[in-house]
């Protein structure tokens, strides 16, 4: 099985896809549970850690490597034949229907193997992996490290594939050797770790690199917060586990970087153990939700919104009877603290709120209006849907309009045409014909079609206002914009020259 392969864009492009993230979270871990969790898993304690104390990558690979096995899987396809024009009607269908297409027959049936990395976490034969690894396999065999390389049949036990998780068990009367668990809180950067897993096919291959950094988001889902790592991981390493010095388990191999060397991804355990215990009780992990949209809160909105520092995450809208707006937080908020941990940036907050259980009331501390506010909500389960779909829509080039000086901006009125056209729901604020290259208006990725509805926190309802606040606007050196996008909304920090505004053709 390969790794998932991300490009350079994918990350560059990560960021600004998080903006519009609903905060769709994994309440996966109630961490009253810990005794029973780690009946589950061994977790080592700190006497164990110094007990253990490897001289050489030689020891460590030694302990370690029986712990890990590899996994082949199997997936059935079916290839189309071959039909020029297959939905294009004949005379024939009229007469003969269906029989006139089954000389054709339904195509051909493929098997595609595929292989992955995996790691023991308890003696009956439970098994940690990715769920890319196993996911529409019809076969799971996985292979022991052992001198004998025992080979098992194994089935799914349950699976995320919000977090690329799956737990997978086989039935053996051999004494397996577990892996432990360790904390990957604790993990520090520069810190020496170690890759087992079956590149390329390869099983039984050590790599050993430093962790060079943390929390990294590449746009692999919503709960990105990845170990970076030097350590080789290639295809194949899949759901192999990376361990530290002590031989812990502190993450999972799930990606790469896509013609990068050097520059592997894996899951954090601490985020893993989170779900491992409902993905064995129930075969999935429980979702919870708050119901709000947020975005990054960047220097420029962070002084519109009157904080000290960018930190937090901000509201951008709030889901109407969702926990978030019975508890009273609001479009504009910037959520700096929920159950006790303070949300440094946003994705910390997606994170923070995958540690909590439905039904639990938690206390949030958000900023309004420069001052800090206490709220209470309590979460509800998110029952399963598609995710959001935010693309902007694409057209001609508005024509005229009128043009804010500094900010390249084609705003005009709402008209009842525009409405019927692009099927407006709410009236109120301006429209964006058209922005201008290279414009502070493309700078910070406002689009054609966009509907400006504020500035600087107040509403606009038609051009003339927009103007009026725009100038005000211009005395403060930014413009706090609220943005209606399709079907979402954002904030976004535009700094402004004072200039008047001018008329274009």
């Amino acid at each position: 099985m390969k790794n998932r392969k991300f490009g350079i864009g994918t990350l560059v492009l990560a960021a600004a896809a998080a903006m519009f993230a609903g905060i769709m979270t994994t309440a996966a871990f109630d961490f009253t549970r810990t005794s029973e969790a780690q009946n589950f898993w061994k977790e080592s304690s700190e006497k164990q850690d110094a007990a253990f104390t490897p001289r050489s990558f030689v020891e460590l690979s030694k302990k370690l490597a029986p712990s890990v096995v590899n996994i082949s899987t199997t997936q059935v396809t079916r290839q189309r034949p071959f039909m020029p024009f297959p939905d294009f009607k004949t005379p024939f269908d009229e007469f003969f229907g269906d029989e006139f297409r089954k000389p054709f027959g339904d195509g051909h049936e493929f098997k595609r193997q595929s292989l992955g990395s995996g790691f023991v976490i308890n003696k009956e034969g439970y098994i940690l992996t990715n769920n890319h690894v196993i996911e529409n396999a019809t076969e799971i065999l996985v292979t022991l490290s052992g001198k004998d390389k025992l080979e098992y049949t194994a089935k799914v036990i349950g699976r995320d594939s919000q977090l690329d998780v799956a737990l997978i068990k086989i039935e053996t009367d051999e004494e397996l050797p577990v892996a432990a668990l360790g904390d990957s809180d604790k993990l520090e950067i520069g810190e020496w770790v170690v890759a087992i897993g079956n590149p390329f096919g390869l099983g039984g291959s050590v790599t050993a690199g430093i962790v060079s950094q943390k929390g990294r988001v590449i746009g692999a889902g919503p709960y990105d917060n990845f170990i970076q790592t030097d350590a080789s991981i290639n295809p194949g390493n899949s759901g192999g586990p990376l361990f530290n010095l002590r031989g812990e388990v502190v993450g999972v191999n799930t990606a790469v970087v896509a013609g990068g060397q050097g520059i592997g991804f894996a899951t954090p355990i601490n985020m893993v153990k989170e779900v491992a215990l409902q993905l064995k009780e129930k075969g999935a992990a429980t979702r919870g939700w708050i119901g709000v949209t947020i975005q990054e809160v960047t220097p420029d909105i962070a002084s519109s919104f009157g904080l000290k520092e960018p930190m937090g995450a901000l509201v951008s809208s709030v889901v109407a009877g969702d926990p978030a707006s019975e508890g009273g937080i609001k479009a504009g908020d910037v959520i700096v603290e929920f159950n006790g941990k303070r949300i440094e940036e946003m994705n910390d907050l997606p994170r923070t709120v995958a540690a909590t259980s439905p039904g639990k009331k938690v206390s949030v501390k958000v900023v309004r209006d420069g001052r800090e506010t206490e709220l209470y909500l309590t979460l509800k389960k998110k029952s399963d849907g598609p995710e959001e779909e935010l693309a902007g829509k694409d057209s001609e080039k508005g024509k005229g309009g009128e043009v804010e000086a500094g900010l390249g901006i084609f705003a005009a009125d709402i008209t009842p045409e525009l409405v019927k056209r692009f099927d407006i729901k709410d009236a109120s604020g301006v429209f964006v014909n058209n922005v201008k290259d290279n414009s502070p208006a493309s700078d910070i990725g406002l689009r054609r079609w966009d509907i400006i509805k504020e500035v600087n926190r107040t509403p606009v309802k038609n051009v003339k206002e927009f103007k009026k606040q725009m100038e005000a606007a211009m005395k403060k050196k930014v413009a706090l914009l609220f943005v209606k996008r399709g079907d979402n909304v954002f904030y976004a920090a535009i700094k402004v020259k004072e200039a008047k505004p001018e008329k274009v053709d």
